[in-house]
């Protein structure tokens, strides 16, 4: 089989298990992004995320992570719900609403590493969903699937910036894709404007340690910083404000992957429902939802930070 054949059975193969997207860039370093990260991190824009210091040429170079890497496939995966939070109650971002996607996603890749396998001969592999030292978004543009926001969120053209992203770094040489060349968020600043912790700077950097889900996710310190008192906008778990507000979401389509169906007790639980939550009912209701990363002394935390928002308690 040539370049050409393999590329094609792997977007076609990639489709077949629900990823909505799938494009393949050439394994490089990337070298302006190595020194977007330094900067990044040098301004500490990270915060307590000190694991985003580790493995600073692993992330800038795919060929690092698999010897021998040819291509770089990305793949994204569609999560926007079909429903919606009852809307007195505390938020939970929507990428939270199904099942742990780190679990969904990690088998998609295993089938499709075994399919190329099965397919084409040996092929060596690694496949990743947010769970390694890889840029993915910087690869998603480089393999043409969309530009990174003003958001730092990665935006296709079709439907929006409601994807997680996938990379599968293979000793495969495949056919590429161009780079997207073009960034479409032009003049628009809704999502610097409406960012209710103003994390958003307005050169496409994110000051991380400022996001809503840097503080309710992230930071593992028994506060949150009383400087951040009603700045929440009711945000127990991340925050969708500057997707939200995002003109390009507007043709975001509800996902078709079973395992995102919302947890319904995210969509109806009302604000004393989850105040007067029990450790048990939260390990057996969110046993396998990305809420159980930051386990129930986290949303008990956050949710006592917001309880002074004059939330209607029913």
């Amino acid at each position: 089989m040539t370049a050409r054949a393999h590329t094609d059975l792997i977007k076609k193969m990639a489709a077949e298990l629900g990823f909505d997207h799938c494009g393949i860039a050439k394994a490089k370093q990337l070298d302006d992004d190595a020194k977007r990260l330094e900067s990044w991190l040098t301004n500490a824009f990270h915060g307590s995320m000190k694991y985003m210091e580790n493995y600073f040429d692993l992330r800038v170079d795919p060929r690092k992570i698999v010897p021998g890497a040819k291509s770089v496939i990305t793949l994204l995966k569609n999560y926007y719900p079909g429903a919606q939070q009852q809307s007195s109650t505390y938020k939970v971002s929507k990428y939270a609403w199904g099942k742990d996607y780190h679990e969904v996603i990690r088998q998609q890749l295993r089938t499709l590493l075994h399919r190329l396998t099965e397919n084409i001969g040996e092929v060596h592999g690694r496949g990743f969903v947010d769970s390694a030292p890889v840029l993915e978004r910087s690869w998603a543009q480089q393999s043409g699937l969309g530009w990174i926001g003003k958001n730092g969120n990665m935006i296709t053209r079709q439907s929006g910036s409601f994807f997680f992203i996938a990379t599968l770094i293979v000793d495969l040489e495949l056919e590429y894709d161009d780079p997207f060349a073009k960034d479409y968020c032009g003049t628009c600043t809704r999502c610097i404007d409406a960012c209710p912790t103003n994390a958003i700077m307005d050169n496409k950097i994110v000051n991380g340690s400022k996001c809503i889900s840097y503080y309710t996710i992230e930071l593992k310190d028994a506060l949150i910083p009383e400087d951040q008192k009603g700045k929440f906008a009711d945000w127990m778990f991340g925050c969708d404000v500057c997707q939200d507000v995002c003109p390009w979401n507007r043709f975001s389509k509800p996902t078709t992957e079973i395992e995102f169906t919302p947890i319904p007790e995210i969509l109806n639980f009302s604000t004393k429902e989850w105040e007067e939550m029990s450790e048990d009912t939260f390990r057996r209701i969110f046993k396998d939802s990305p809420m159980k990363r930051s386990k129930w002394q986290g949303i008990s935390r956050n949710i006592k930070f917001l309880q002074s928002d004059d939330l209607p308690n029913d």
